[in-house]
């Protein structure tokens, strides 16, 4: 008898384990993971659509991004709403779309019109072309101090 509770204590913990392990994520996001095909429609009518790149700026120097975005990190957008204008139809952007279904998630759940989401190197991947940006070099200081600096 012993035996067979210690053999269903130990099933029972292992389903809680795995129970638990496969719920680290969270919620699965509602956001819609647009086609090349859907964004590229979207990207057609400029004047009506914002897109959100929610990636840091080393990874869109990095990856590329598309031509005209506004930046904001995806810690940051919850903070940043007042100032994202509603009028427009919005695609947010990361990598392969995990952080931009989150961005998604919380834009349309404070009204905004999303039409979803996408990764930039995702859309690459499957034949879309990004925009290239290459950083200015650093303004050599070669020693010397600017006019009327320190005296």
């Amino acid at each position: 008898m012993k035996k067979m509770i210690l053999t269903l204590l130990l099933a029972a913990a292992v389903m809680f384990g795995q129970l638990g392990g496969n719920n680290k994520k969270g919620p699965a996001s509602q956001a819609h993971v647009l086609t090349n095909a859907e964004f590229d429609a979207l990207l057609a009518q400029p004047d009506r659509l914002l897109i959100i790149d929610v990636r840091r700026p080393d990874e869109i120097t990095a990856n590329g991004g598309f031509p005209a975005y506004l930046s904001i990190q995806a810690r940051e957008l919850a903070h940043s709403l007042a100032w994202i204008p509603k009028d427009r139809t919005i695609v947010t952007v990361s990598n392969h779309a995990a952080r931009g279904s989150g961005a998604a998630d919380i834009l349309t759940k404070a009204g905004f019109n999303v039409a979803g989401t996408i990764g930039a190197q995702t859309y690459e991947q499957a034949g879309g072309k990004l925009t290239r940006i290459t950083p200015p070099p650093p303004a050599a200081d070669n020693g010397k101090k600017q006019a009327g600096a320190e005296q």
